[in-house]
């Protein structure tokens, strides 16, 4: 049997949340939503809908997600592989079989949900996502001989593999920094193309010129940092 467990970062998720919950396959071992400050009713909704809700008071992205980290690490049941998720519902949580599918038949450490054009609804990655995705991507390619062509947040990777890599970003860089590190230590890796709609709600990343900015800053930042070490 496999151990799946899911942590969705949230903050202010309060429409999506519980439809995101539903839509994970009933077979997953543990649905985990850190409720990252939310000022509404985000974290009553993941609780009703059946998710382990937990409370992040610092603010960030990847701060949710090491708190999430963190609770598994408590846990006496085991856990063989994670499935980070957006909590706005742009992704299908449906497809987490298919995202799943290249550890559990082939081996593969980790796997990027590629939110390719062809299967994007129109409007659902805004002008600055799609460029930095393509700048962040080209780069990693340039540098570091990658076959990613996206960083997007709904994967899979393998427990013990996750927390060899040591994570540590708190905030926008969390996604880069996985791929950067899976391949820094040779991880086995594919990307699968995903489905991927019109958000519930306003981003608190690309809806913004400043969250925009600070994120690629952030990715940026991390590239190059890995290419000079």
């Amino acid at each position: 049997m496999t151990y799946t467990r899911v942590i969705i970062p949230a903050f202010n998720e309060e429409g999506s949340i519980a439809k995101v919950i539903h839509d994970i396959p009933s077979h997953i071992s543990e649905v985990i939503v850190v409720d990252n400050q939310s000022t509404d009713e985000t974290f009553k909704q993941a609780e009703s809908a059946g998710a382990t809700v937990l409370y992040e008071g610092k603010m960030g992205y990847g701060h949710a997600c090491l708190k999430g980290l963190s609770y598994l690490k408590e846990l006496r049941e085991p856990t063989d592989i994670v499935v980070f998720l957006d909590g706005d519902y742009s992704d299908y949580p449906e497809e987490m079989d298919k995202i799943m599918a290249p550890i559990i038949q082939d081996d593969i450490d980790l796997v990027i949900g590629a939110r390719v054009k062809s299967k994007r609804e129109p409007g659902s990655m805004t002008f600055p996502q799609i460029f930095g995705n393509w700048l962040a991507t080209t780069l990693m390619r340039l540098f570091f001989d990658s076959r990613f062509t996206d960083l997007g947040p709904f994967r899979a990777i393998k427990y013990k593999k996750l927390l060899a890599l040591n994570m540590e970003d708190k905030t926008y860089g969390w996604t880069v920094e996985m791929q950067l590190k899976a391949l820094k230590q040779k991880l086995t890796y594919t990307e699968v193309d995903i489905n991927y709609r019109n958000r519930i709600g306003e981003s608190k990343v690309s809806g913004t010129v400043k969250g925009s900015v600070m994120a690629g800053v952030k990715i940026l930042g991390w590239i190059f940092k890995y290419s000079f070490k």
